[in-house]
């Protein structure tokens, strides 16, 4: 009997049903799966059935028992399993497959939000379909007035053309059972957009204190005079918290104080 390890964050998804809806959620295309974290391969059952699915585990033990338990799909090449960090390969190599493809995991809380902003950079990954804590997965797709809005829902915006929460998976749909409710997350990525790395700073220092008014938190950082010119171009009151501003008027406020401090 193979425990879950806390220093992987593991907590093992058993509750068929919850399996089976994240199946029917998956979109229709002819992309390759690429799962995260398969654990003891519940999820990965299911998976190799649909289709081909590449599969990345960094924990030792866990390896032996997925290639015993896949042998035959790893071997007629429906299954690929490799032994390693996710976040080491998108280091190097900045995707995590040659091709296109969906991400379908349930990811670990502590590295959730980390593997999700990889995955919307990632040029090839087309679809984000995880498991996360709900508090996260509604960060991620919440909008502007939300109080759950914040930097990741900026981003999440901009980059994709669809992001919602789909359902909530109690704590005993897992083995060990987590503290908090978890959620899955659907992004359909607008592959057409690239962010700026600095723009993600920018959106930093936005929420550095989301219940402050933004221009406090922005002037932390940029010059009173700037952004009071950059709040009357874009008709905006200075009142405004930060998670009552659009993604788009973000983006625009963003191009505006850069273009301004470059000038100065």
């Amino acid at each position: 009997m193979v425990k879950a390890k806390k220093k992987f964050g593991q907590n093992f998804l058993k509750d068929s049903t919850v399996l089976d809806r994240i199946i029917q959620s998956m979109p229709k295309n002819d992309n390759k799966i690429v799962e995260i974290g398969p654990g003891l391969g519940d999820l990965t059952e299911k998976l190799v059935k649909y289709k081909d699915t590449l599969a990345y585990e960094v924990d030792t033990d866990l390896i032996g028992i997925l290639k015993t338990k896949f042998a035959i799909d790893i071997h007629e090449k429906r299954f690929e399993l490799i032994h390693t960090d996710v976040l080491k390969v998108w280091n190097e190599k900045s995707t995590l497959y040659e091709g296109s493809y969906d991400l379908i995991a349930n990811l670990p809380y502590y590295i959730a939000t980390n593997i999700i902003l990889r995955a919307i950079e990632d040029d090839n990954c087309e679809n984000i379909i995880v498991m996360i804590q709900k508090e996260v997965a509604l960060k991620f797709a919440a909008s502007e007035g939300e109080k759950e809005f914040s930097g990741l829902g900026v981003i999440t915006k901009l980059a994709s053309k669809e992001a919602r929460v789909l359902f909530d998976v109690p704590p005993e749909s897992f083995d060990p059972a987590p503290k908090v409710m978890s959620s899955i997350l659907f992004i359909k990525k607008d592959l057409g957009v690239k962010l700026d790395k600095s723009f993600l700073k920018f959106l930093k220092v936005c929420f550095s204190q989301p219940r402050k008014k933004l221009i406090k938190n922005l002037s932390s950082v940029y010059d009173k005079k700037l952004l009071s010119d950059v709040y009357s171009d874009l008709e905006l009151i200075e009142t405004l918290r930060p998670h009552e501003l659009s993604a788009s008027l973000y983006s625009q406020m963003y191009i505006k104080v850069k273009n301004g401090k470059e000038r100065s």
